[in-house]
């Protein structure tokens, strides 16, 4: 029946349904509003004239979808769809780099406001700073006089003696740290520091936007990074010249170029395999190679520099290799190739080690350039008054290189000082005995804070509620892995792996808290796959989100409440004994 107002063409009939019929020759289909396919013909009225009308109203099938383009299939299998979604819309590409850089601005305003206090050399700034500023006078690490800290902070920086230190680790974190001092200049406790700060603020950018990629959430990504940004191990490293915040920096950095390489890779996959699909032909063998993989050889260098900082970085080499080589096994399996644990072994794996291991020792060895041309190096002339002696076979330079590293590694293995802030790393996640790197208590005290006794200090202490919470996290993410085998569950539980457990061999010597920084990322990112888990996914009930946003953001409230608190005792303010006091919430703490 025709409604008022509509109109059609003559001679096309408007049945009761609402279907509208354009005539024809021969059989023909119509659609109603509803989108049903309905049969017509054809019927010869007596006066001779003909109308289409209905013989039959019969419901035809819908047509079928066009097939899934099969790179686009393949690529849905290896990536998901999250991940491919992820920067489509011009909001969330614009959020992408907005959110991590607005809690990189966090992190700048944590880091560098009196970056300089305490003008004192703080803890292991003892050895770095002055050995820095030594190589950039004279290329190698110089000996100094006895108790030459008091001169060196009045501005007398000249007072090393022309032999060379005995040092025990490689020089690209003090290369770092020079960098800053020729910035400012080796008077300024600025310059000690401001490489740290440097790398501290951007390794908070990177993270978020790692973050962003590994769980295909712009909102994980910054959360991930805001997590970094106000963390008490982080902004205390970022506020001081020692050597372990550029180990995070590096590994961090490798880590971001794996998983980029990661991406790429899976898409080069997708393209050539469905190429061979299409075009007819079978995916025989070990599938199609990859050729050279620009991301590996980036990694390869920063794990090459992280080691280069400390001997440490190259357990990062070890597990991101082999994280590295899992992904390309489980790729090969998921776009069909039967033999896919030899081919990610032999055709990804061997040209993936092949890469990142030489271009690390190659990096490694470069790093010491300044060794090689400086006569006056420590043991720069070992080989050449020792001759026959160590191994024979290499140039007298790198014989010489080879027994430093010998006596390197023995001083390491064996190191066993009483401190009274070692600590052993089973309890390094809940930060049971945090180091302290600086503790005076400044006088007159009414002058300086106000009340009868005051304390200035530097607590190398993680945000309790965050560090307590990655804990936690931490199991339950190997149960997710176990259980869904979530590759993202291992790339957040990876650099805990590389950074953490390899200390419990060295447990024997003298180790300290503070060297967890090193994988505090991979913390955050354990705490923030946690996080997402608690939040829910799109397809949960609205009332169920609604409760993971309220657990979430009370969560994130106190970790930065309590950063709030904590503030003071990371960044060395002069405060009342008493404030002071507050903060030490267990007797291992003090």
């Amino acid at each position: 029946m025709r409604t008022a107002g509509e109109a059609h063409a003559p001679g096309s009939p408007t049945y009761d349904d609402g279907v509208t019929i354009s005539p024809g020759a021969g059989g023909e289909t119509g659609r109603s509003p509803h989108g049903r396919h309905l049969a017509v013909h054809p019927v010869q009225h007596p006066d001779g004239e003909t109308s289409t009308e209905p013989a039959e109203l019969t419901e035809l099938p819908e047509p079928p979808e066009p097939p899934e383009p099969t790179e686009t299939r393949l690529l849905r299998r290896l990536l998901g769809d999250a991940t491919l979604r992820l920067g489509t819309t011009r909001t969330d590409r614009l959020w992408g780099w907005l959110g991590p850089a607005l809690v990189t601005v966090l992190a700048a305003l944590a880091r560098f406001p009196n970056l300089g206090r305490p003008h004192k050399l703080v803890f292991d700034e003892t050895y770095y700073v002055k050995q820095a500023y030594t190589l950039l006078r004279v290329g190698y690490e110089a000996r100094w006089g006895t108790d030459p800290n008091p001169a060196f902070e009045a501005g007398d920086v000249d007072t090393y003696l022309s032999r060379a230190d005995y040092v025990v680790h490689p020089p690209v974190g003090k290369w770092m740290i020079a960098l800053g001092m020729e910035v400012t200049g080796p008077t300024s406790s600025v310059g000690w520091r401001l490489s740290a700060a440097v790398v501290g603020t951007l390794s908070v950018f990177m993270l978020a936007r790692i973050a962003r990629r590994l769980f295909a959430s712009t909102l994980l990504g910054t959360i991930a990074g805001g997590l970094l940004a106000v963390d008490g191990e982080a902004i205390v490293h970022s506020r001081t010249g020692l050597l372990d915040a550029f180990v995070m920096f590096f590994a961090l950095a490798a880590f971001g170029a794996l998983l980029i390489d990661r991406e790429q890779a899976r898409r080069r996959l997708a393209h050539l395999v469905a190429g061979r699909l299409d075009s007819g032909g079978a995916l025989t063998g070990w599938g199609p190679g990859l050729s050279i993989r620009w991301w590996q050889v980036v990694a390869g260098v920063l794990l090459g520099l992280a080691i280069g900082t400390k001997w440490s970085g190259l357990y990062f080499l070890a597990v991101f290799g082999l994280l590295t080589v899992a992904w390309d096994v489980s790729a090969r399996r998921a776009v069909g190739v039967r033999q896919w644990l030899p081919a990610g072994i032999l055709r990804d794996g061997v040209p993936a080690a092949l890469t990142l291991v030489p271009l690390a020792a190659v990096t490694y060895l470069a790093s010491w350039f300044s060794w090689f041309r400086s006569p006056g190096a420590y043991l720069r002339d070992w080989a050449a008054t020792h001759p026959g002696e160590g191994v024979a076979w290499l140039p007298e330079s790198l014989r010489s290189l080879w027994k430093y590293h010998g006596d390197m590694w023995e001083f390491h293995n064996n190191l066993a000082t009483a401190h009274s802030y070692a600590a052993h790393p089973l309890g390094w996640p809940v930060q049971w005995r945090p180091t302290s790197f600086f503790y005076e208590t400044p006088v007159p005290a009414n002058a300086a804070c106000g009340s009868d006794r005051c304390s200035q200090a530097i607590t190398a202490l993680g945000n309790p509620i965050l560090w307590w919470g990655a804990t936690v996290a931490i199991v339950a993410v190997v149960w997710w892995l176990v259980r869904t085998r979530d590759w993202r569950a291992g790339a957040a539980l990876s650099g805990i792996v590389a950074g953490w457990l390899p200390w419990f061999a060295y447990a024997h010597r003298t180790i300290f808290t503070f060297y967890s920084i090193a994988f505090l990322p991979w913390m955050v990112l354990t705490l923030t796959y946690a996080i997402g888990k608690v939040l829910g996914n799109a397809s949960d009930a609205p009332a169920r989100r609604r409760r993971g946003v309220r657990w979430v953001a009370g969560y994130l409230t106190l970790v930065l409440v309590v950063s709030a608190f904590f503030y003071p005792v990371w960044t060395a303010q002069v405060v009342p004994y008493w404030f002071w006091r507050l903060h030490m919430w267990f007797s291992t703490w003090v």
